[in-house]
């Protein structure tokens, strides 16, 4: 099975130093990472080509021009430049653990997409990690028991390692709310069938709840990756949500019908 994760950037080259980091780290070392830039400047490039030519990791860099943000549109574009079986979403401002790739490998099921959870880290923790570059991804759970006392992460629980049966992690099957494309694996054929993400989805929000939910459409069910891989989510300043409004009457059209096809989506690069 090969593997790629696709990840989203803009604009935040620090933030992105220590996410291409935690997966240099990784235990599983047999992945490509697709780098999908949302019309960042020179300077997101410069960081990235330093990478491609000092490390073994294949990284890929692909770009499109700024026009707002259009996460489908790139994430899609991504899509297109890997022929990987198996894809792992994720974003530029989320520090994977180092058994993340192999966790997602575990869980990888035919039929399957797998949505994993995130850790909020706070304002003051973001701001000390990145200035200092703290490799926060070699922390131990007793780091992490020292930043929830001092509010410095939202939780801890997706940091215990639970035994949970395969049974119960699709016992969700069928519902979309909560997955996030921050931590996401699916299978390359499935996210084709459907068409990928819909660009049809102005500015932010909700055009990751609508590839769920066409997914779920198409027969392809939630399984859960509760207490075993959680990302680490740098905080940043709230998204314009202007779009919203619209992007949910958009949703909720999806939700009522049975549709599964993105009108607008990857097959056009394919």
């Amino acid at each position: 099975m090969k593997i790629a994760v696709i990840i989203t950037t803009y604009n935040r080259t620090d933030a992105l130093r220590a996410v291409i980091e935690g997966y240099l780290s990784q235990n599983y070392k047999a992945f490509e990472l697709l780098i999908a830039d949302d019309g960042s400047t020179d300077e997101t490039r410069k960081l990235i080509a330093g990478y491609q030519e000092g490390c073994a990791l294949k990284i890929k860099h692909v770009w499109q021009e700024d026009e707002g943000f259009r996460a489908g549109k790139i994430r899609n574009r991504a899509l297109a430049k890997t022929s990987a079986d198996y894809i792992i979403f994720s974003d530029g401002d989320c520090i994977p653990l180092p058994d993340f790739i192999n966790h997602h490998r575990y869980l990888a099921e035919k039929n399957w997409f797998v949505a994993g959870s995130r850790i909020l880290l706070s304002e003051r923790l973001t701001l000390r990690i990145l200035k200092e570059q703290t490799p926060v991804h070699e922390w131990k759970l007793n780091n992490w028991l020292a930043a929830r006392i001092k509010n410095d992460i939202n939780r801890l629980s997706p940091l215990l390692s639970l035994p949970i049966g395969n049974f119960l992690r699709k016992v969700v099957f069928n519902s979309w709310e909560g997955v996030m494309t921050c931590n996401m694996g699916a299978w390359r054929q499935d996210l084709i069938q459907i068409n990928g993400f819909d660009e049809a989805y102005s500015g932010w929000g909700l055009e990751d709840s609508d590839i769920v939910i066409r997914l779920i459409h198409s027969k392809i069910h939630r399984k859960s990756a509760r207490f075993l891989l959680p990302v680490f989510h740098l905080w940043h300043k709230e998204n314009d949500r202007s779009r919203l409004l619209e992007n949910r009457r958009r949703l909720n059209d999806l939700i009522n019908s049975d549709r599964v096809y993105a009108s607008c989506g990857v097959k056009q690069y394919l």
